[in-house]
C-alpha cells in the first residue's frame, strides 16, 4: 500500500471522529485549549489502538483465506465507506449551542434568547464511548490491514495521528462554525473508502 493510499484511508477512518469533535466543539461556549487537546488525543489513541488490534486478531488467520483477501478487505471497505454515506445524510445528533443569556448572535437561535447552559465536561465518562464508537470501522480497517500485508505499526500511528489533527480541526469548525462541514466530512470520508475498497480488487484482477 502506496504513502497516499494509507493517507486517503487515515482520512477516510477520521472522518467520523471529526464529525463527532465538530459536535464537541459545537457544545462549547468557549473554545477551551485543553478540552480540545484531550478530545484529540482520545480519538487519536483510539483510532490507532483498534486497527492494531484488528491486524493482530487476523493474522492469525490469514494464511486460511489468502485466496479471499482482497473480497474481505473490499467488503470491510465498502461496508465501512458505505455506513459513513449514509450516516451523512441522516439529520445531525449535535446538541445546540450553549447561548448566553439576552441575545444570541449564534445561527442556531439567531436573535433569540436561550437560557445559559455550562460548556461539556470532558471527562472519561463523556468521552471513552464516544472514542469507542468512533473507531470500532478502525478495527474492522485493520482486519483488512492484515489482508493486505501493511506494515502495521507506522501505518497506525499514521492513522492516530491524522485522527488527532482532525479531531482538533473538528473541534475548532464545530465552535465557530456550526455543523455545515460535519455531513460532508462524513460523506467525502464514506466515498474514500468505497474508493479505496475498489481499488484493491481491481488491482487483484489486473495481476
Amino acid at each position: 500500500m502506496t504513502f497516499i493510499e494509507l493517507l486517503l484511508i487515515a482520512i477516510g477512518l477520521s472522518m467520523d471522529a471529526f464529525a463527532v469533535a465538530v459536535c464537541s466543539g459545537l457544545a462549547m461556549t468557549v473554545l477551551n485549549i485543553k478540552d480540545t487537546l484531550i478530545i484529540g488525543l482520545y480519538f487519536g489513541t483510539f483510532q490507532a489502538v483498534m486497527p492494531l488490534i484488528g491486524y493482530l486478531c487476523a493474522t492469525l488467520f490469514a494464511d486460511k483465506i489468502i485466496a479471499y483477501d482482497h473480497w474481505i478487505a473490499f467488503a470491510l471497505l465498502a461496508f465501512l465507506g458505505g455506513k459513513m454515506i449514509r450516516g451523512s445524510f441522516q439529520k445531525d445528533g449535535c446538541s445546540d449551542r450553549a447561548c448566553p443569556e439576552g441575545i444570541c448572535p449564534d445561527r442556531v437561535c439567531p436573535g433569540g434568547v436561550k437560557p445559559h447552559k455550562e460548556a461539556i465536561a470532558v471527562t472519561p465518562t463523556y468521552m471513552l464511548p464516544l472514542a469507542l464508537a468512533t473507531s470500532i470501522d478502525a478495527l474492522a480497517a485493520g482486519v483488512s490491514f492484515a489482508f493486505l500485508r501493511v506494515s502495521i505499526l507506522p501505518a497506525v500511528l499514521f492513522i492516530g495521528f491524522s485522527t488527532f489533527s482532525l479531531s482538533l480541526l473538528g473541534v475548532k469548525i464545530g465552535n465557530v462554525f456550526g455543523t455545515r462541514f460535519k455531513s460532508k466530512a462524513e460523506l467525502a470520508g464514506g466515498l474514500i473508502l468505497v474508493l479505496m475498497g475498489l481499488k484493491i480488487l481491481l488491482d487483484h484482477w489486473r495481476y
